[in-house]
């Protein structure tokens, strides 16, 4: 059995304390913001659209332009934003290497007062200090100082390519619902995408550990606020003939 699935003991089950928590949360939080982004931005522009016109060309062009266009900007941005976090992460774990390898005395009297400042006696914190720098100096003094996971370093690959998709899957919703007769359309995609957004609002407030019904609330209301001024804009420019 590998370090990362030994389990500690006193852990408790929904409280994993390694085990590339960092990836995974960051992986969960794109896929669950993307695909809340796909939903709603797709929804507003075809609802905008077939607020317009009943011409299902031009609805479905226009959605299918937001679901790609949108798609690769949540990668592209995704992973801009992902790789510096990791590049960060990088510099501070060479800075810290090279410390260590050139200052290891500095170094350990610095561990040991940052457990002194924890509360820990002088004692009690150069026995923890020395057991850790024995066992694995690098690990001990990015946790200490830096809260870094040297093999948990978030990957932007991943992060990217989970939000393309979950866009891309949150936007065909809409997509789908729109192309029904147009008697039907707009409010059934209004009810399908309301419903939606109030899954990955509930999803993304359990990911986080926040309270959950008040945050799907929120997205429930955004997202409804959003469909609502894209479909009334949509009605203006069909009265008006533009």
């Amino acid at each position: 059995m590998s370090e990362e699935n030994v389990p500690v003991p006193g852990q408790h089950a929904d409280e994993p304390h390694r085990g590339g928590m960092a990836q995974r949360l960051n992986w969960l939080r794109a896929g669950v913001l993307g695909a809340n982004d796909g939903i709603v931005s797709v929804a507003a522009i075809v609802v905008g659209v077939a607020g317009a016109t009943t011409g299902i060309d031009a609805i479905v062009v226009a959605g299918l332009a937001a679901l790609v266009g949108g798609a690769v900007s949540m990668a592209l941005g995704e992973y801009v934003s992902v790789s510096s976090q990791r590049d960060s992460e990088r510099a501070l774990i060479a800075k810290e290497t090279e410390e260590l390898a050139t200052m290891p005395e500095e170094e350990f009297e610095e561990l040991a007062g940052l457990y002194r400042a924890k509360g820990l006696s002088e004692k009690t914190a150069y026995l923890v200090a020395t057991e850790l720098t024995e066992h694995d100096a690098l690990r001990a003094h990015l946790s200490a100082e830096l809260d870094i996971d040297p093999d948990d370093v978030v990957s932007p690959w991943h992060a990217a390519l989970a939000s393309a998709l979950s866009f891309f899957v949150g936007g065909a919703l809409p997509m789908l619902t729109i192309l029904l007769p147009a008697a039907y359309r707009i409010p059934i995609t209004f009810a399908a995408v309301i419903v939606a957004l109030g899954l990955t609002g509930y999803a993304a407030a359990a990911i986080g550990g926040s309270p959950r019904w008040r945050a799907a609330l929120r997205v429930v209301i955004g997202g409804a606020i959003a469909l609502a001024a894209t479909f009334i804009i949509g009605r203006i420019f069909h009265t008006s003939g533009v």
